[in-house]
């Protein structure tokens, strides 16, 4: 069952399925569900009214490989557009993200290698179909416009003045600090702005992060004659700590390739509070009011892995999730490290480090924090060295979700193949 199949199901089993109705109050009302502001206020509606299929933009710049469910929340929107019959444009900012998106940014960032940008290109289209429908989604890549002849761009360059490109709060907060902005940086808002009368966009849909450039692809619109797009801007989803927007740089997020067991696991992390905010933004309802906290957030991470892994993924992920940390064992499927030793005691810190690709000084400090066990049993903070015996063949676990069965190969290990054998 593909995502769009399982959250169609899941809508139809909860009464929510999309209006169908041909009237354009309904639908607009229906498509504001969740959004964070939308501009010109009552634009939808009368674009709605045309009875056209509308052009739906949404712009990603490939700066990392994985797409996360912070961006699965625009993309649900893209796709409810999907299901009354309009089409997505789906941009794939390969020229843009050479620049990068200053949005949110204190300063610059580091310029992508053109083959990273390449790469990251392909699977985030395929990822974005996961939630999109690929039969009503338009993909293009901002390059075939934007690497544009030098006179096509000073036309471009002057529809926009510095001092509108510094009145939006990142450049306005870092140009008042003494922070340096490149002309790259400021002429982002542009060429994304460009992206819209390329396609001849309708309506953006991004985060509310984006408000600026949304609304400044309105004014590059009117600049070349056509009727500027109306905006939707989605709330931010917070990472799995709870404060701060999803992101893969931030080491906060739930990447929608990532295995249904560390997507299961990565969801029970998450904070309570900001349990309705997923709820709403990834699954539009709300926590059962019956359930306890514990019991709702396994309620939201069985449905969210369902969605794209399926629902026996999602069960066998439950199951792998309560074996490791309510059973406290170790799961079925712990991968082995190979270490080799040449004395009958060998250094913990040494092993952990190469089993879990770890440096020996963070390996130190865990052990010091007790966070280490060896088959079940945690090794004192003060231990330095264990015996062959006793690790060769046993499962080590660091912290609260990481294993390694341990294989130790050299002469002191000679003779001691019998206990990996029966493990």
């Amino acid at each position: 069952m593909t995502y769009q199949e399982h959250d169609s199901a899941r809508r139809a089993s909860a009464g929510a399925l999309p209006i169908l109705s041909a009237d354009p109050a309904a639908q607009a009302r229906w498509l504001l569900r969740n959004v964070a502001q939308a501009l010109p206020e009552g634009e939808l509606e009368h674009q709605l009214a045309a009875g056209r299929p509308l052009r739906v933009k949404l712009g990603v710049d490939p700066t990392a490989p994985d797409i996360h469910l912070g961006h699965v929340v625009v993309l649900r929107k893209l796709h409810e557009f999907q299901q009354l019959g309009h089409l997505v444009v789906l941009i794939i900012g390969d020229f843009t993200a050479r620049v990068g998106d200053p949005s949110g940014r204190s300063r610059t960032r580091p310029a992508l290698d053109p083959r990273e940008i390449e790469q990251n290109a392909a699977t985030y289209q395929e990822q974005a179909f996961k939630v999109l429908d690929r039969e009503r989604t338009e993909v293009v890549r901002n390059s075939s416009w934007l690497d544009m002849p030098m006179t096509d761009f000073f036309t471009l360059a002057a529809r926009a003045t510095v001092a509108q490109l510094l009145d939006r709060d990142d450049f306005r907060r870092r140009y008042e600090s003494g922070e340096p902005i490149s002309v790259l940086e400021l002429l982002y808002p542009l060429l994304q702005g460009y992206d819209s009368v390329a396609v001849r966009a309708d309506v953006e849909v991004g985060g509310t992060d984006q408000t600026f450039n949304l609304l400044f692809a309105r004014e590059v619109q009117s600049a070349y004659g056509q009727r500027p797009q109306s905006i939707l801007t989605m709330p931010i989803l917070p990472g799995i700590d709870g404060v701060q927007k999803m992101s893969k740089s931030l080491g906060n997020h739930i990447a929608v390739n990532d295995p249904p067991e560390q997507m299961f696991g990565k969801l029970m992390r998450i904070p309570d509070a900001v349990m309705p905010v997923y709820y709403r933004l990834l699954l539009d309802g709300e926590a059962d009011p019956a359930l306890t906290p514990v019991a709702a957030k396994r309620a939201l991470a069985r449905t969210i892995v369902s969605q794209f892994w399926g629902p026996e993924a999602a069960l066998a992920a439950e199951r792998r999730f309560d074996r490791i940390h309510v059973q406290r064992e170790a799961p079925d499927d712990v991968e082995t490290a190979v270490v080799a030793v040449d004395a009958a005691r060998v250094p913990v810190a040494t092993v952990l480090s190469e089993a879990f690709g770890i440096s020996r000084s963070e390996a130190r400090r865990l052990l010091a924090q007790g966070a280490v066990s060896v088959d079940g049993r945690r090794l004192p903070p003060e231990i330095q060295d264990v015996s062959v015996e006793e690790l060769d063949g046993a499962v080590v676990r660091l912290g609260k979700r990481r294993f390694r069965r341990i294989a130790l190969v050299g002469p002191a290990s000679a003779g001691r193949g019998d206990r990996r054998a029966r493990c």
